[in-house]
């Protein structure tokens, strides 16, 4: 688990594209002080897991379903990454609970500065935006965000100076691909409503079911 506060961004090395895969060498310093074999690392708000690693480097293998789902197909040597590792318990929470399984990709549809700040318009699949919510969290690329504009099309967020100058979002450009990952809450709590209704639907409706939904 993440809290989508990038702690730095990492360099990729060299991309090695597989018939549907990749192996992804990327340059970094932070996030590799206490690195192990196996842990995980959000690189542009995806969930990898180290496999090698050296004093300056570190290794991932990225599955077919990561590649089809993600923007990582798009890296190739020199591109930049947001880098974060795994928090641990005790630590302060100061973005929101990413998983690091993004939903799927959006597209940049603007970048208009407003004073210091930078806003953002990201066109999205009406798939993620039914979970995009208005001072909502979400994760773009693994950054933390609040969302402050939302309709059927697209979403905005205001980027202030420190995540621009911490995170590759606001060196991006129009019609770049970012990686979507909604809040899980909204996910669950849509899971729990559907199982609910089929549960209702499969016992059909008897004096039980009226008092446990407050009609007696």
């Amino acid at each position: 688990m993440f809290t989508g506060i990038v702690e730095e961004i990492g360099k990729v090395d060299t991309v090695v594209i597989g018939r549907k895969s990749a192996r992804i060498k990327i340059h970094a310093k932070k996030v590799l002080e206490d690195v192990k074999l196996g842990d995980s690392i959000s690189t542009n708000g995806v969930c990898l897991t180290v496999t090698e690693f050296d004093d300056s480097s570190f290794t991932v293998d990225v599955m077919a379903e990561t590649m089809r789902r993600s923007n990582l197909g798009n890296l190739q040597k020199g591109s930049m990454v947001n880098l974060e590792r795994a928090f641990k318990i005790g630590d302060r929470l100061g973005g929101h609970i990413v998983s690091g399984h993004i939903d799927g990709v959006g597209v940049i549809n603007e970048l208009k500065r407003e004073d210091n700040a930078i806003w953002v318009s990201i066109g999205a699949p009406l798939e993620i935006l039914r979970y995009v919510v208005l001072k909502g969290s979400i994760a773009i690329d693994g950054v933390s965000l609040t969302v402050a504009y939302v309709d059927d099309n697209e979403f905005k967020v205001s980027v202030i100076p420190h995540t621009q100058e911490e995170t590759t979002l606001t060196h991006k450009k129009v019609g770049d691909k970012v990686n979507l990952e909604c809040d899980m809450i909204g996910k669950y709590i849509e899971k729990l409503l559907v199982s609910r209704e089929i549960s209702s639907c499969k016992r059909g409706i008897d004096e039980d079911f009226l008092r446990e939904n407050g009609f007696l």
